[in-house]
């Protein structure tokens, strides 16, 4: 005596709003983890020109030390003085061996504060070091 009736078994086609939700976030995950990365660079410090300056593309986890004018150390938008930028890099150069440095100073900035970061990038073992430079308004 059995009165209930055994409906058939739905079979549910693709369903599209669950998807479209979670690509949704994805797309919002790596715009902001984008943004982040390439907000490293710090807008008050206006680095040199030069006609042959080739626009590298930032990368997730590229190490890039602001030098303002008045000679402050700035990176991760975090202010380092030498020995906190000292720990810093031996930290990452034990860590990635190969790690790049990209020194960003101001075009006004004393030559000494360069020359400071430059030696404290080789207390830290770090070897790959370049400068950032601007192409020139045309």
């Amino acid at each position: 005596m059995n009165f209930r009736k055994h409906a058939a078994p739905t079979i549910l086609g693709f369903m599209i709003a669950p998807m479209v939700d979670v690509l949704l976030v994805i797309l919002v995950f790596f715009i902001l983890t984008w943004n982040f990365a390439l907000s490293e660079n710090e807008l008050d410090v206006r680095v040199p020109t030069a006609t042959k300056a080739n626009e590298a593309q930032p990368y997730v986890g590229q190490v890039v030390i602001n030098i303002a004018v008045n000679g402050t150390v700035i990176v991760n938008r975090q202010q380092k003085n030498p020995q906190e930028l000292l720990d810093l890099l031996k930290k990452l150069s034990q860590l990635y061996p190969d790690q790049a440095v990209i020194v960003r100073g101001d075009q006004g900035v004393e030559y000494k504060h360069i020359v400071e970061v430059l030696d404290i990038c080789r207390q830290a073992d770090i070897w790959n070091v370049a400068f950032a430079t601007g192409k020139p308004n045309q």
